[in-house]
């Protein structure tokens, strides 16, 4: 009991670790919580805490040819990842926050998780950033123990999503402070990160 406690104390520092450096995808959680609320922020996370666990099960169980296939076609992960940045950081930039109540809820949060997994799945960095740790911290296919390496994906999953329902939270707290204009900035501000994000990607690829 001691030992899969260890191991999911140390996978939950390792999802917080890697969720918190501020990045496109912290932008977009940040922008989303102001603009449409808690809830809407929180998803977004919650969908790049998804992508997390799944890097962090290919690190886990060893699953060396995945990692390999991912990192021979990071060309092509960061030409559709760059260029989904852009897409999203014009779309927010030319957006107002009086749209957003043209959409339904449901639909408009399933974009939210779906936006995030997909921008965090096409990042090949992250599986090398958990393959590093992994391997670093002795945790690399975890001794070959398939329910071990679980509880250590379930404590990558729990501690990513606890960094963003912190973020979120706090984040929140501000939320009323801002009046439309002020969103509007905050639109237009976020999607002018979030495009210099994707750009630089795209230019990664030269």
């Amino acid at each position: 009991m001691g030992e899969i406690n260890s191991f999911f104390l140390r996978g939950l520092i390792i999802g917080i670790s890697i969720a918190a450096p501020v990045g496109p995808i912290g932008i977009l959680c940040i922008r989303r919580t102001l603009v449409e609320g808690r809830i809407a922020g929180l998803v977004s996370g919650l969908g790049a805490a998804s992508a997390d666990a799944i890097y962090g099960c290919i690190a886990g169980f060893g699953l060396t040819f995945i990692s390999i296939f991912l990192v021979s076609h990071q060309v092509w992960l960061r030409l559709i990842g760059g260029a989904f940045l852009c897409y999203l950081g014009v779309k927010t930039f030319l957006s107002r926050p009086a749209q957003l109540t043209a959409s339904e809820p449901e639909h408009r949060l399933a974009r939210n998780y779906f936006s995030t997994f997909a921008l965090t799945l096409t990042n090949p960095l992250t599986i090398l950033s958990f393959a590093a740790i992994f391997a670093g911290l002795g945790l690399a296919n975890a001794g070959g123990n398939y329910v071990t390496a679980g509880i250590l994906v379930l404590g990558v999953f729990c501690g990513s999503a606890l960094w963003w329902l912190l973020l979120t939270t706090g984040v929140g707290l501000f939320r009323a402070k801002f009046s439309e204009n002020g969103l509007l900035w905050v639109n237009r501000i976020a999607g002018a990160f979030i495009t210099a994000f994707g750009l630089f990607a795209l230019s990664s690829l030269l």
